[in-house]
């Protein structure tokens, strides 16, 4: 599959999801990219903006598998990953796997279960395999963990921690939708009389894999891979900033930058791709000091203030075509 196919089949996946989620293009696009990437995604944003609906769009656009955990307090990490049940019948334990082997897992309120039962993703999210009483499985490919959870209520949740923040290839939000846009979305709901939405297939998922490998047709200039090193060390010594990115957050950003290219059907990424995709790639794996929470200073602006700051390399001239 070359970029141009991969571009083309991208215009349709989203074109069909927006069938469903009305008026969030730039975050339908950021979570295809980790989609692309092969990587997870975290939506945080307050109730009812379709963060599951999402999830369950895409899953049904890209015919994978999908599954759906809702994160309670007494979720154990056997409920998520599986567990052996003994057979009366064979006079042994027979395995019997958890919502984890799938292709598109929701996560939903990943921060209302302990840490102990979010830890169990741990393994599968970096390793993509479990391991359940000394016997490692592999998880199939693709395998993409769509976690949400609401920024303003926190009784009862357990906060992620750093190390499994940082598993997640971006983080987005969704927004409340213009005054059009919202009455869209009731004119909709009007026109077909339901409120469950069909969607059609667009691609399959040996397609999907297909889609993965074209991204990596991408030429990534030394230059322009280098600005992803300076944009991330950056962050180590930013002002206020205890805690900086780790390469994790440039491997971030130069998958994310790749796939932002191949949307557009370039062949080769750009500073401008990087640019796009900095803020959800890396403000989530920045910890302030306590003094930024009361000045009320965000992660997101922190980033923004280095893309700012830390010198774009120039624009390299297009090489010209091979005289034939």
């Amino acid at each position: 599959m070359t970029v141009g196919e991969l571009a083309e089949r991208a215009e349709r996946i989203l074109v069909e999801v927006e069938r469903a989620v009305v008026g969030k293009r730039d975050a339908l696009e950021l979570v295809l990219l980790g989609l692309l990437a092969d990587g997870h995604v975290l939506i945080e944003d307050f109730p009812g903006l379709a963060k599951t609906l999402i999830a369950r769009a895409y899953a049904q656009v890209t015919s994978i598998g999908f599954t759906r955990i809702q994160f309670t307090p007494d979720l154990m990490p056997s409920d998520v990953t599986g567990s052996s049940i003994f057979n009366q019948r064979e006079s042994d334990f027979e395995f019997r796997p958890g919502p984890i082997f799938t292709n598109l897992l929701l996560a939903d309120e990943i921060n209302r279960a302990p840490p102990k039962t979010q830890a169990a993703l741990l393994e599968a999210m970096q390793e993509r395999q479990v391991t359940i009483e000394g016997t490692t499985r592999p998880l199939a490919r693709p395998f993409l963990v769509l976690g949400t959870q609401n920024p303003i209520e926190y009784e009862g949740t357990y906060p992620l921690p750093e190390a499994q923040l940082d598993r997640f290839l971006l983080r987005i939000g969704v927004g409340y939708p213009a005054r059009e846009e919202e009455w869209d979305v009731l004119e909709r709901r009007l026109e077909r009389a339901a409120d469950e939405i069909e969607l059609e297939p667009v691609v399959g998922r040996d397609e999907l894999l297909e889609m993965q490998q074209a991204v990596e047709q991408v030429h990534v200039d030394r230059s322009v891979g280098l600005y992803m090193v300076d944009l991330v060390a950056a962050t180590r010594t930013a002002s206020g900033v205890q805690v900086g990115a780790s390469p994790r957050g440039s491997l971030a950003l130069l998958k994310l930058s790749r796939c932002r290219a191949a949307l557009d059907a370039r062949d080769y990424a750009t500073p401008d791709d990087v640019k796009s995709v900095a803020v959800p790639a890396l403000s989530h794996r920045l910890s302030l000091r306590p003094e930024l929470w009361v000045q009320r200073l965000r992660p997101d602006d922190i980033v923004l203030e280095l893309l700012d700051r830390v010198p774009t390399p120039k624009a390299e001239p297009e090489p010209e075509p091979a005289a034939e």
